[in-house]
C-alpha cells in the first residue's frame, strides 16, 4: 500500500509539473500572436478605404463601366430613320439620336463612333456585345425587354399612316381594306400590323425610304411608320399624305446588352443631366420645329 502511494503520489507530482508546462506555453503563445495580430488592424484599414472610394463612382453613376473599345461609345443604328439618325452628303452621321449619343459620351469621357446597319441588325449588335449602345427610335416592349435593357425613356414615338392623297384609305379602320401596307423590318409597325391584319398583308422593307418607294409605286396601299420620320417623307414626296388619327403610341429608349447596368446608370445619369441643362430639348427644337 505504501508502494502504491509513493506511486500515487508521483503521479501527482508528474500531473502538476506537466500542467504547469502547460500554463506556461500558453501564456507565452499569446505574446508572440497578440503582436501581429494588432499589427494586423492597420492593413485592414487601408484596405476597407479604398473599397468604399470605389464604391463612390458607382453611387455618382461614373466610370465602373467597360465599352467595347476602349475609350470609345460604339452605337449601333440604322441611319435612315429621320430626323432621328440620318446620312450627311459628305458619309457622316446627324440627327436627334446621334447628337444625343455624343453627348452622352461627352459626358462619359469616350468618343462616339457610330456603327451604321439595318435595323434589325443594330439591335442584335448590342445583344451581342458588338456594340455599346443601341438608338434607333427603339421602341420599349415586353418582347424587347427579354433580350436587352433600356434606359430610361428620353422620347415619345407615335406610330401613322402614310397613304397617297387619293387613296381610299382615309381612316385608320381603312386598313382593314388594305390589300399590302408596308413598314420597316423588325420594327414595332411591323409587329402591330402583322398582329392586326396578318402576315400576308405586310411587307416588311429594310429602311423606311424604302417602304414609302414601294408607296409611291403603288407597291403597297399604305405604310405605317413613326411621325416624325414620316414628316420627312411626305415632305420629299408629293402626292403622300399622313391619316389624322394617330396609329399607337410609344416610347423611346436606349438599348444595352442584358446584365449591363453599369453603363445603363452611367448612361441614364448622363440623359438626365443633358434634360437639365437644356442641351436635350436643343438638339431636338434642332430637328422638330414646332408645328
Amino acid at each position: 500500500m505504501k508502494a502504491m502511494k509513493k506511486v500515487a503520489a508521483l503521479l501527482l507530482a508528474l500531473t502538476m509539473a506537466l500542467a504547469l508546462c502547460a500554463c506556461s506555453n500558453q501564456g507565452d503563445t499569446p505574446t508572440p500572436t497578440a503582436e501581429p495580430s494588432k499589427a494586423a488592424e492597420p492593413s485592414a484599414e487601408p484596405s476597407a478605404e479604398p473599397s468604399a472610394e470605389a464604391s463612390e463612382p458607382a453611387q455618382g453613376g461614373s466610370a465602373e463601366f467597360t465599352t467595347v473599345e476602349e475609350g470609345k461609345l460604339h452605337m449601333s443604328t440604322n441611319a435612315a430613320f429621320p430626323p432621328y439618325e440620318m446620312t450627311t452628303d459628305d458619309g457622316g452621321f446627324e440627327g436627334i439620336d446621334v447628337e444625343v449619343a455624343d453627348a452622352i459620351a461627352k459626358k462619359l469621357g469616350l468618343e462616339l463612333v457610330v456603327d451604321d446597319m439595318a435595323f434589325t441588325a443594330a439591335l442584335t449588335a448590342v445583344q451581342q456585345g458588338q456594340s455599346d449602345i443601341a438608338m434607333a427610335g427603339i421602341t420599349v416592349d415586353n418582347t424587347r425587354k427579354q433580350v436587352m435593357d433600356f434606359s430610361d425613356t428620353y422620347a415619345t414615338g407615335i406610330q401613322v399612316v402614310i397613304v397617297k392623297e387619293d387613296s381610299p384609305i382615309q381612316t385608320i379602320d381603312d386598313l382593314a381594306n388594305a390589300e399590302m401596307i408596308g413598314t420597316q423590318a423588325g420594327t414595332t409597325g411591323y409587329k402591330y400590323c402583322s398582329g392586326d391584319y396578318g402576315e400576308d398583308h405586310v411587307t416588311a422593307f429594310d429602311n423606311g425610304a424604302l417602304a414609302v418607294t414601294a408607296l409611291v409605286n403603288g407597291q403597297v396601299d399604305a405604310v405605317v411608320i413613326d411621325n416624325e420620320p414620316a414628316k420627312s417623307y411626305v415632305a420629299n414626296n408629293p402626292g403622300l399624305k399622313i391619316l389624322d388619327t394617330e396609329y399607337a403610341n410609344e416610347d423611346y429608349a436606349i438599348g444595352f446588352a442584358k446584365g449591363n447596368d453599369a453603363l445603363r446608370e452611367a448612361v441614364n445619369a448622363a440623359i438626365a443631366e443633358l434634360k437639365a441643362d437644356g442641351t436635350f430639348q436643343n438638339i431636338v427644337d434642332k430637328y422638330i420645329k414646332a408645328d
